[in-house]
């Protein structure tokens, strides 16, 4: 079956003349801030691309809460606020943080009166000491590596509206989750969960993540493309470690970089590759829309699910 049948295809130009605003209200100078590393994001690609997906998630928004109240009249019961939760999915290296940010940012211009924060599932993998206790270093990123009843908790609670829910965070510099800062999620309007897993089934659970998503959006791009992204990212975190000795990639900074490029890829190939062919790649078709990136991380191709 073909996997793009249940969805509509657009080129870049066609999606921005749904939309043809030029309104931006941002400079080149906040994209580089929110951008990570060797990402790339302009202000014609916030045009194409970003503010006609912003107008389709504000019509997607309206719809939602104009049911949460035809169905508290129909149920005869005072309207209760219930969050509105997009998940953002894709392979690691793949720009997912990036547009979670400039989503989120966008949002927050457009909705000035509703509370949008972000989150990350990179926060729910187990400790590195957990996951070396399970045998499963090396396994870090696949499924059984996240504490997945712990982040259907957090998604459950965040929909019932309870008042503070805390979301464990990561640290890429150390390489490890940060207990002791978790991030607070206070009753947001709308809430944007981003990470590789977002879409997945998690491992002997009866729900999905992203039953508790009201809209969702995969980011797409060639695995030889995500490659060389994740090598060049890799090279730049090499940049940043050099003078810090508690940072995780301080030590293949001051050795051999043939050697350390040769230990990145082998990490591809071995571990974030298969990861992508067996359990992230699989989830693009739940996604509501599919963004295709190609060279320089240039968005050329949109999908939206039929229906």
């Amino acid at each position: 079956m073909d996997e793009w049948m249940n969805y509509e295809q657009f080129d870049r130009q066609t999606w921005h003349s749904f939309f043809p605003t030029d309104s931006v209200r941002l400079t080149q100078g906040n994209l580089d801030e929110i951008k990570s590393l060797n990402d790339r994001i302009s202000i014609e690609d916030v045009q194409d691309v970003y503010l006609p997906l912003i107008k389709l998630i504000q019509l997607r928004y309206q719809n939602f809460l104009e049911w949460q109240m035809q169905k508290a009249n129909f149920l005869q019961r005072s309207t209760v606020r219930v969050p509105y939760i997009i998940g953002i999915a894709g392979s690691v290296a793949v720009g997912k943080s990036t547009i979670a940010r400039l989503i989120s940012i966008l949002l927050n211009k457009m909705l000035p009166d509703k509370r949008v924060e972000l989150m990350t599932t990179d926060g729910f993998l187990y400790p590195n000491v957990e996951l070396e206790r399970r045998g499963i270093m090396d396994r870090k990123g696949f499924p059984e590596s996240y504490d997945m009843e712990k982040l259907l908790k957090f998604l459950n609670d965040v929909k019932a509206g309870e008042p503070v829910v805390k979301a464990p965070t990561y640290s890429h510099q150390v390489y490890d989750v940060q207990p002791d800062k978790p991030l607070v999620i206070d009753r947001p309007d709308i809430l944007i969960v981003e990470g590789i897993n977002t879409l997945q089934l998690p491992s002997n659970q009866q729900l999905y993540v992203s039953d508790y998503f009201d809209w969702s959006l995969y980011v797409d791009a060639d695995s030889d493309l995500i490659e060389h992204w994740y090598l060049q990212r890799f090279g730049m975190l090499l940049e940043t470690a050099f003078t810090d000795p508690s940072n995780y990639y301080y030590p293949y900074s001051q050795g051999d970089r043939q050697e350390a490029f040769k230990m990145a890829k082998d990490v591809w190939q071995r571990v974030d590759l298969p990861n992508l062919r067996e359990f992230i790649l699989p989830t693009k078709s739940r996604a509501d829309v599919i963004l295709h990136k190609t060279t320089g991380h240039v968005v050329d191709k949109l999908y939206l699910r039929r229906g």
